[in-house]
């Protein structure tokens, strides 16, 4: 962003009032809670539902900002950060080990959505439910229409550690609740609940003609009859959990909001599970196109359109659609967690006939979790790892684009950012150049990146940047610290050997002293790497 000050007065306008609807939306959620106008803290007690939610906030935390390290690392030399980051080593060298990070991201997904169908059970308001006297018409926009709730969702849970961990990934993952959350991921990977999305990989690969590439030998007789045993049992719990969720919404057992029919709440059910599936696979599609030619992504009419709209100017519309796809996304989220949350009254017969403590468990909402984990979310990232061209040659994709990115004009999560730099600041957190230096230098030191896989085919690490990412830039626009780093280490390196080679004691001179004009602006750039201060906040709300 431009550093003249009616762009940074725009910021502070959105940043005042992103940060002031947060703070409200928080005050508003915490009466909900202690209020007993909460699922949870109705049915159970208020200090429960209260803990549960900052609890999951702050695990979401964890779990997003976690993502951006764990997909941007692989390509990077462990050894360069074994020393100065062991617990970030300690992680990678296991979740980047064969193709477990296919299996983190895997389970990973099914954490976002059962954290959030949690914060929806602890602070989604009951019906009717009115608190702290407000207007109507702030209750209706407030709480009836769940603002509240994805504000705090999207600006604590999520898009914070997302910026954060998008250019400080080895400080981000270097703690042991990091380390916690991807075993616990890889836990759910292993129990199998998930192994029909390897079905659903298989198939794509196979109408792309395309082979999935694994970083693993063949599996062994045994071995592979227990994957296709959790295959099985995970496609019989897929069938039965959009049995008995359908079942419950014809017999109005949901927190669905009452006076909907009950055919309308399926519509909206398959609808949401349809958009949320269209922006998982964008998300995909879009870091794959970014990296083919002008001509492949013309090859339509709506390719050529989205891609026109997507890589305009500057190349800022990608991270603003990744900003204002998150708000979308976890709106459709909450909707999805009310129409599929079981809530059975008193007197009431339970769904399917199940026992009470089956019911309870349903009552969760984690079989909806489930249904939209991998119906809703991994399937749709499948299949545009394999078609990415084809996923964005619909006019769907490019009104869904525009959506995004018209939310992300309205600055409504810039408060994100404010936290972010808060959290910076306190944590210490440095850019990965200053521990590992550029790409360049890497390869330099005979530590070139690696990239994981060759083809991002049935794999879910596509949709995220990788490391040292530059985002694309037009030819008019002005260097990143990070390219103005790799020119002044260039010129330094010309310059000495022109001194080398100088045959005068004046030409030497000359070259000594355009070398220390050299070396105060590559020190100028690593301090400005290095900290982290307020007037960064707008620059990476663009890097995301």
């Amino acid at each position: 962003m431009s550093d003249e000050p009616g762009v940074n007065g725009c910021y502070a306008i959105k940043a005042i009032y992103s940060v002031a609807l947060l703070i409200f939306s928080v005050i508003i959620v915490m009466a909900l809670i202690f209020d007993e106008q909460t699922k949870l803290s109705r049915d159970v007690h208020p200090a429960l539902a209260f803990v549960l939610i900052w609890v999951a906030l702050l695990w979401l935390c964890l779990v997003e900002g976690g993502q951006a390290s764990m997909v941007g690392l692989p390509p990077i030399d462990r050894e360069l950060y074994r020393e100065s980051h062991p617990v970030t080593f300690r992680i990678c060298e296991h979740g980047h080990k064969g193709d477990n990070l296919d299996r983190y991201l895997l389970g990973r997904q099914f954490m976002v959505l059962a954290i959030v169908f949690v914060i929806n059970q602890s602070g989604a308001p009951v019906e009717d439910a009115s608190v702290l006297g407000l207007p109507d018409v702030l209750a209706n926009a407030f709480l009836k229409s769940g603002l509240a709730m994805i504000l705090m969702t999207c600006m604590i849970g999520q898009l914070n550690t997302q910026v954060n961990a998008s250019h400080c990934m080895l400080d981000f993952l270097n703690d042991y609740g990091n380390w916690f959350t991807v075993k616990v991921a890889m836990a759910i990977e292993a129990s199998g609940l998930l192994h029909a999305s390897y079905l659903i990989q298989m198939i794509v690969a196979a109408l792309a003609g395309k082979t999935i590439e694994s970083n693993e030998e063949p599996r062994s007789g045994f071995m592979n009859l227990l994957f296709w045993v959790r295959v099985l049992y995970s496609c019989a719990i897929l069938i039965f959990a959009f049995f008995a969720t359908i079942a419950a919404l014809f017999d109005g057992k949901t927190t669905m909001w009452e006076g909907v029919p009950e055919v309308v709440a399926l519509i909206l059910f398959f609808l949401l599970m349809a958009v949320v599936g269209m922006l998982e696979g964008m998300q995909i599609a879009f870091f794959a196109v970014a990296k083919m030619t002008d001509e492949e992504r013309k090859s339509s009419k709506w390719a050529s359109m989205t891609c026109d709209v997507l890589f305009h100017g500057e190349g800022h519309n990608l991270p603003g659609f990744m900003v204002g796809r998150q708000l979308c996304v976890v709106s459709c989220f909450f909707v999805i967690a009310r129409v599929t949350s079981m809530d059975i009254e008193e007197g009431e017969s339970n769904v399917l006939g199940v026992s009470n403590g089956a019911q309870e468990f349903f009552n969760t909402g984690l079989l909806g979790a489930l249904i939209t984990t991998i119906v809703a979310s991994i399937a749709w990232q499948l299949v545009a790892s394999a078609f990415p061209l084809a996923f964005l040659s619909t006019p769907i994709t490019y009104v869904l684009l525009r959506l995004c990115l018209l939310l992300e004009a309205t600055g409504i999560c810039t408060g994100a950012w404010v936290i972010a730099a808060i959290h910076r600041k306190a944590a210490g957190f440095q850019r990965d150049e200053v521990y590992v230096g550029t790409a360049e230098e890497r390869a330099a030191m005979q530590h070139g990146d690696t990239p994981i896989h060759k083809s991002e085919v049935g794999h879910l690490a596509g949709g995220a940047f990788p490391a040292g990412h530059d985002l694309p830039y037009s030819e008019h626009s002005g260097p990143t610290p990070t390219q103005r780093r790799v020119r002044i280490m260039e010129n330094i390196d010309i310059l000495k050997e022109q001194i080398k080679a100088a045959t005068s004691e004046d030409e030497t001179a000359v070259f000594e002293a355009a070398l220390r004009k050299e070396t105060r602006a590559l020190q100028q750039v690593n301090h400005e790497l290095r900290v982290e201060s307020s007037k960064d906040v707008d620059t990476e709300s663009e890097d995301v």
